[in-house]
């Protein structure tokens, strides 16, 4: 799922209920997957699947060396079938799960649907291993056919695993065990923080509906609900930590199977970006943290009026800001417009996810916290998850969201196998359509302490995708590197988190205690390690294309903007991050690079300072 926003983590993201503004919030309706978990179409789709698996294999396992480029091209057209048709089933169980985890029958369906779509792929596990064992000379004289030269960025991909592939028998034993393994594990954390209850004011409460009250302005409340997270976390700290210890280790013994050097490496060859380019990116954050995060946050504590802030501080609404609600249409159209100032073909595409039931936006017990965008498959459209509350940062987070399907669906003519973007650039129209919407917002506002509210928030929500998520990545590393040396215990986890959050935040935030769990929640560190430092290079790299953008509209040259942009959208996976930025003259492996990012943000601050 691309852009699990949960993945900013729900208390940078959520917000307290404000006003009616829940009445009329849209609900997804799944039905151009399925008609519903006892669909009939479901057991059809597996019946047909398997088969089609069994006659794949039956017609070209151990034999991929003497195809000609033709019917190689045919043999992965016939795979990408099976794999999209797999896709589908998965994307209608996540869904469902994600829509109510509480649910032991959505927990019992989606695990069904794992197993059975599991055992499928297992018949089609020989076709990239084999396909990688293909000599490149061999290969190369293929690649004359038009119908393979298509698929030349899939291929180029996969076969860069060649050096982590193991034998045919490991595969697949790997494979067939992920269901009870990896998987397993992050159902039950699922299914535990689904389950969380929070007892505050006299009345028990979802996780996410506790992480809300972080945000609002009566302090006394704030300080309540910190405390009163930090012990329903502690109160299952034997469990969150034996997931996070296991995983971990599961994780080490596959990359040394796999022979990655180090814990992040995987990743890094996932999203196509060399080690190199993320050891900048972190660099050039983390050496920043004393002119943007440790200044902000000391600005705030004296706007609080406080000597020293404490975690339940961080996301408090500044002094005069009422944070007013903000109806669903209200914020649609101010997104819609946003776009369409930009780009009238975005904001057509925009506009499908409203006019269609392709949203899900009400806030309830047992669904999944913050937000995420999830492609589906290319024959359907991608749907959207978020928990609005009526904030002004719920519009960001719309604007995000959307951002995410638009690129989707412009990526989806690539068809199943090139659709997919690599992380470093999935998160680049998402922030790109939060930029836009701020913008707008920030243009049309006359009022001068209004617009400083606004850029406050911006800030923050700045720091929160750049600074808090390369603290997030930085406290992974040293989980994992430390987690080789054997299990850690609750508290040794705790002191890793508090280390990270006093660099990044700085001097002007005091830890209280009950803070030590929080790292338990956050779904990242679970489903997807290292995952977060894409959020921080897609708010980098926007910076620098939204400047680039101001420019040339500002020579007349916008359109021209628009149509490489869009172009970089639509082109999904078929090109690394170096070709898709050549055109806007962007070099990701220049340090230098990010730092202009990151004075964006510094600049922000100086206005805010000045």
């Amino acid at each position: 799922m691309t852009g699990l926003r949960s993945l900013v983590a729900p208390d940078d993201l959520a917000g307290r209920i404000v006003g009616d503004v829940t009445a009329t919030l849209p609900e997804w309706n799944l039905r151009d997957l399925y008609l519903g978990t006892a669909d009939p179409a479901i057991e059809d789709h597996f019946t047909r699947l398997a088969a089609e698996a069994t006659a794949f294999g039956a017609a070209y396992q151990g034999r991929l060396a003497t195809l000609d480029g033709a019917a190689l091209a045919a043999a992965i057209e016939r795979y990408e079938a099976i794999e999209q048709g797999l896709a589908r089933l998965y994307a209608f169980a996540q869904l469902t799960f994600s829509g109510d985890a509480s649910l032991p029958e959505s927990g019992r369906f989606y695990q069904s649907v794992m197993e059975r779509a599991n055992d499928i792929g297992a018949s089609l596990l020989f076709f990239p291993l084999e396909l990688n064992r293909i000599e490149d000379a061999q290969l190369d004289v293929n690649m004359n056919d038009p119908a393979l030269s298509r698929y030349a960025p899939w291929l180029r991909d996969l076969r860069q695993g060649r050096p982590h592939q193991l034998s045919d028998d490991l595969e697949k034993l790997l494979h067939d065990k992920d269901v009870t393994g990896p998987t397993a594990w992050s159902r039950l954390f699922d299914e535990t923080i689904a389950g969380l209850r929070v007892a505050l004011g006299g009345e028990e409460i979802t996780l996410g509906a506790a992480l809300n009250r972080l945000s609002e302005p009566d302090r006394a409340i704030r300080e309540a609900a910190g405390r009163a997270i930090g012990a329903e976390l502690k109160r299952h700290a034997k469990l969150f930590t034996l997931i996070t210890n296991t995983l971990a280790k599961d994780k080490a013994i596959d990359d040394a199977w796999r022979h990655y050097p180090t814990p992040v490496s995987a990743r890094n060859r996932s999203n196509r970006v060399e080690d190199e380019v993320v050891a900048a990116l972190v660099h050039a954050v983390s050496t920043s943290y004393p002119r943007l995060s440790h200044r902000y946050y000391t600005l705030k504590s004296r706007w609080l009026g406080l000597d020293r802030l404490e975690h339940w501080d961080r996301n408090a609404p500044i002094p005069g800001d009422a944070d007013p609600a903000i109806a669903w249409s209200e914020a649609q159209a101010h997104v819609l417009a946003a776009y369409g100032d930009f780009s009238p073909e975005l904001a057509a595409i925009g506009r499908r996810f409203f006019d269609n039931p392709w949203i899900d936006a009400v806030p309830r017990p047992g669904k999944s916290g913050g937000a995420f965008a999830h492609p589906t498959v290319p024959d359907a459209h991608p749907y959207i998850l978020l928990n609005y509350h009526g904030r002004a940062r719920d519009v960001m987070t719309l604007a995000h969201e959307l951002g995410h399907g638009i690129h989707q669906t412009l990526a989806a003519d690539q068809g199943y196998l090139l659709a997919r973007t690599p992380l470093t650039l999935a998160e680049t129209a998402s922030v790109f359509g939060e930029m836009l919407t701020f913008r707008a917002l920030l243009d049309a506002e006359t009022n001068p302490d209004r617009r400083r509210l606004m850029l406050a928030r911006k800030v923050e929500d700045m720091l929160n995708t750049v600074v808090r998520q390369i603290a997030f990545f930085t406290f992974e590393q040293r989980l994992h590197d430390r987690r080789r040396s054997g299990e850690l215990l609750p508290e040794e986890i705790g002191q890793i988190w508090l280390d990270v959050q006093r660099e990044s935040l700085g001097p002007a935030f005091n830890f209280t205690e009950e803070y030590r769990m929080f790292w338990a929640y956050v779904p990242h560190f679970i489903h997807s390690p290292f995952y977060v430092y894409a959020y921080a290079f897609g708010d980098c790299l926007v910076n620098a294309l939204y400047g680039l953008y101001q420019d040339e509209r500002a020579a007349g040259r916008g359109g021209d903007f628009v149509r490489r942009y869009t172009a970089m959208l639509r082109a999904g996976g078929t090109k690394r991050h170096g070709e898709l930025l050549a055109p806007f003259g962007i070099d990701a492996s220049n340090p230098a690079f990010w730092h202009r990012g990151l004075d964006v943000i510094a600049g922000f601050i100086d206005e805010l300072e000045n």
